[in-house]
């Protein structure tokens, strides 16, 4: 109680008005002096005021402390902020319109590498096949000479089988001649032996 009556007392100290001497004083007091020399100690303002009976400590509960104010932000922080938008918009992430643009884009490159490779394989297998036309044009023509020299020599081997034949031919007309020439003279002479004999067996 004793402890609660001088607190209350302190108060009612601190909440009188200054007399007009103090104020007096205080002017009195040449500029030069700093002003935390002539304020009156400041008492302890952490004394609170408890209406009713006496808490024992452990029983209070301690107030919520207050949150800490927020400091301004200076200046250059905010030209960091600035900057760091700046750089966060350049560095945003690109839109999906954009994402498929570039894989369109990438899609086509790869189509096109594609379409040169593959004709480029296409005219490396035509070169291929002309070389080989070539050759087997070549080997068809050697193999066309190679058939008329021995179509040739065939014809050849035919007419003089043709002009042997004509010879035979020839000689046969000979001896067939001979033969018949020869066949009627002796039956000439038959006929003639015949009719002689027939004359001296019949009378």
């Amino acid at each position: 109680m004793e402890e609660q009556g001088e607190r209350h007392i302190q108060l009612q100290l601190l909440l009188l008005p200054a007399p007009a001497g103090h104020h007096q004083v205080l002017r009195d007091v040449p500029a030069a002096v700093p002003a935390s020399a002539v304020e009156p100690p400041q008492l302890d303002l952490d004394l609170t005021m408890s209406i009713g009976p006496r808490r024992h400590p452990a029983a209070q509960t301690p107030a919520p402390s207050p949150p800490p104010p927020r400091a301004r932000s200076p200046p250059t922080n905010e030209n960091r902020r600035a900057s760091a938008m700046m750089m966060s918009t350049v560095l945003a992430p690109v839109p999906a319109s954009a994402r498929q643009h570039q894989k369109h884009q990438q899609y086509a490159g790869a189509d096109v590498r594609a379409v040169k490779q593959q004709a480029a394989d296409q005219a490396r297998m035509a070169s291929a096949e002309r070389a080989y036309a070539e050759r087997v044009r070549e080997l068809a023509r050697r193999e066309l000479e190679l058939a008329e020299r021995e179509f040739a020599r065939a014809r050849a081997i035919w007419e003089r089988a043709r002009e042997e034949v004509e010879r035979v031919e020839r000689m046969k007309q000979i001896a067939a001649r001979r033969l018949v020439g020869s066949a009627a003279s002796s039956a000439a002479v038959l006929e003639i032996t015949c009719h002689a004999c027939m004359q001296r067996f019949h009378p």
